[in-house]
């Protein structure tokens, strides 16, 4: 369970990174809502994740589906550069994430 809690926290890491872009500087109250909203909630999973799993494996799951997620977003709704090397990187964030939920606890 402690994985699925990451995993939403991740998603939720997501929701209020691409919300930031948003918020025009938290000055327009609907999104900055969505935005604090969402970290709360982020947090909150994470707090649950981390009953049972590493502190160091958590946080750079959850930072990793992030960074992926606003990565992806990013250049797929804002036209962001999709270049090989960038999503070799992107690539590398994501084995980085898959080996850490492999490995041993």
């Amino acid at each position: 369970m402690s994985w699925t809690y990451l995993f939403i926290a991740g998603l939720f890491e997501v929701a209020w990174a691409v919300g930031l872009k948003y918020t025009e500087g938290f000055t327009r109250l609907v999104p900055s809502v969505f935005v604090v909203g969402s970290m709360i909630a982020s947090m909150a999973l994470l707090g649950l994740a981390v009953r049972h799993l590493p502190i160091g494996t958590a946080y750079a799951v959850w930072t990793g589906i992030g960074t992926l997620g606003a990565a992806i977003f990013g250049m797929i709704v804002l036209g962001e550069s999709a270049g090989a090397l960038r999503l070799v990187c992107i690539g590398l964030i994501a084995a980085g994430i898959a080996g850490l939920k492999l490995l041993p606890s």
